[in-house]
């Protein structure tokens, strides 16, 4: 009968010959001679009672039960590396430190409300925030350099990354401008966007996404005068007057109090979302804990009155 502990380094040494794609590679990448590495997956194989290798010439390619050892195996080892990352500097009697990732399409007002929590948890803690694109976030996260990634999607299912994706926030999709540019385009909203000057993120973003399917629906054509990666520098180009600009509802309140900008009207049908994204099914660090238990906690913190309607009537 198979035995019913396993020699992890034996397993290992199986997973690192798997992962390069022989025995060969394998040695070079733990600098190990090749005899002691099929050595190694021998004695495994031995003590499973299976083949997980077979010879396909010179080489060799993994068997079907080689092929479920080695996604278990990944899991296996992938668990270990969460483990290590999560007790690394862990201190409860002293600062720890908390390193996300902020994707570009995240507007820099809401990841300040989303990643308040943490400091709830401890007034030693040392948040570290990088800003960029989503995937190369996501790849800093599978290697353990961020405990987490702020998106507005979710990971891609289908993604070679194994990411868990918690939703944070969901607001609507508001037009905001200037007191002038809302009082030239606010009589008959949201017909009167037609021909107005607008600043919009990048196309990849779920905002602009949304805005142009809003504006396709309608039949509407704004005039582009913009577009942005950093939505801060598109809400300063905003606050100057040099066009009206879409946001979540939700920042209504800061944009005014940072931006001057007045809100112009909600885009029906439309909303924004905003998920924490970890590569761990169980939350450990305590200020992760804390920001996804916050989750829904946003909304409720929307101006009690909701903006005026602007119709026209």
């Amino acid at each position: 009968m198979p035995v019913d502990f396993l020699n992890f380094q034996h397993l290992y040494y199986f997973w690192i010959v798997a992962r390069e794609g022989g025995i060969a590679r394998a040695s070079d990448a733990l600098d190990i001679s090749p005899s002691t590495i099929s050595s190694q997956v021998s004695q495994l194989e031995e003590a499973l009672q299976v083949k997980l290798f077979r010879r396909v010439g010179r080489n060799i390619r993994l068997t079907d039960v080689g092929h479920i050892a080695f996604r278990y195996a990944g899991q296996i080892f992938g668990l270990g590396r969460e483990l290590t990352h999560a007790l690394k500097d862990w201190d409860t009697k002293g600062p720890f430190s908390l390193h996300v990732g902020v994707a570009d399409a995240v507007p820099k007002l809401v990841a300040t409300r989303l990643l308040r929590p943490a400091f709830m948890v401890s007034p030693e803690i040392r948040l570290t925030c990088r800003e960029g694109r989503s995937d190369l976030l996501l790849a800093e996260l599978a290697l353990h350099r961020l405990d987490l990634v702020l998106l507005d999607a979710p990971a891609d299912p289908g993604s070679s990354i194994r990411a868990f994706s918690r939703l944070l926030e969901e607001s609507v999709i508001a037009i905001f401008g200037t007191p002038e540019l809302v009082r030239q385009h606010g009589r008959g909203f949201p017909e009167s966007l037609e021909g107005a000057p607008v600043l919009l993120p990048t196309p990849s973003s779920s905002i602009r996404k949304s805005f142009a399917r809003w504006s396709e629906t309608r039949g509407l054509q704004s005039r582009v005068v913009g577009e942005f990666e950093d939505g801060a520098l598109m809400k300063a180009f905003g606050h100057v007057g040099a066009g009206l600009f879409p946001a979540p509802l939700t920042i209504a309140d800061d944009l005014k109090r940072q931006h001057g900008v007045e809100y112009l009207g909600s885009l029906d049908g439309t909303h924004v979302r905003y998920y924490a994204v970890t590569v761990e099914r169980q939350l450990e660090h305590p200020a992760v804990q804390a920001i996804c238990d916050s989750a829904g906690v946003a909304e409720a913190q929307r101006p009690r009155a909701a903006p005026p309607s602007r119709t026209g009537k």
